[in-house]
């Protein structure tokens, strides 16, 4: 079971939202590379970087933050990014910079054909990010809910060649409310590609209940606010879910 910390990036520093609310960020360090190191030694074999400006904007706002994450941690774990990446040459460009996955989202939603030619061109590295409540997919920083089933889409996309979904339940995400995680093995049944759960995480119960349904396609998850708030000792997490998963 991986256990990926989120580096949420804000006016380059590193922040959590709740909801997914600009105007209701924390900022809980001014040095990502330092955020990231840190994660790295608490046994992170993986990290989730936003670009929240990017997101919002529809184009990179911070890389000068996550180039510096790259250069800091690059070589030893694999760094995945979402936000505002809408075309192949911001991908080529992320991914010669040493960025594992590139998460698409919103723009795998309204713009398939973009997410097809990505995942052609670039094999291996592609993943996308559906934010869902109550079944149905959200867009543009949660502001829009779509007729789609979260399930309808994943499959196509799978047939694309996505490496993996990350699945938000965004009525649960920075709330700490622990994660839907019925709604998460519900689509990994569905899929023969992994899934990563988002959105809730908040107790070494919830990581108890993750690695219950490793079997099923939950790949990992993605650990946001409970980390950061001291609800979750990420090192603790990391040795309770190598148990488990032994």
């Amino acid at each position: 079971m991986l256990l990926i910390p989120a580096i949420d990036l804000k006016d380059g520093q590193c922040v959590r939202l709740k909801q997914g609310d600009m105007e209701q960020s924390t900022v809980f360090s001014d040095d990502p590379a330092a955020m990231a190191r840190h994660w790295v030694e608490q046994g992170a074999q993986r990290l989730h970087l936003v670009d929240l400006n990017g997101a919002f904007a529809g184009k990179p706002k911070n890389e000068a933050a996550i180039r510096s994450i790259l250069r800091e941690v690059g070589d030893e774990v694999d760094v995945q990014l979402g936000g505002g990446i809408r075309d192949l040459d911001t991908i080529e460009r992320y991914l010669d910079a040493g960025l594992r996955y590139v998460i698409i989202g919103t723009a795998a939603v309204k713009n398939p054909g973009f997410l097809h030619d990505a995942c052609t061109a670039f094999g291996g590295h592609i993943i996308v990010g559906l934010d869902a409540k109550d079944g149905k997919v959200a867009t543009d920083g949660w502001s829009k809910l779509t007729g789609h089933e979260v399930v309808d889409l994943a499959r196509k996309f799978e047939d694309y060649g996505v490496e993996a979904i990350i699945y938000t339940d965004i009525g649960r995400d920075g709330m700490l409310t622990g994660l839907n995680i019925d709604a998460t093995v519900r689509l990994a049944q569905a899929l023969t590609i992994p899934v990563i759960a988002s959105g809730g995480l908040s107790s070494l119960d919830d990581i108890r209940r993750l690695c219950e349904v490793e079997s099923e396609g939950v790949e990992g998850v993605i650990c946001g606010r409970a980390i950061y708030s001291g609800e979750l000792d990420f090192a603790a997490a990391v040795r309770l879910a190598d148990e488990l998963s032994a």
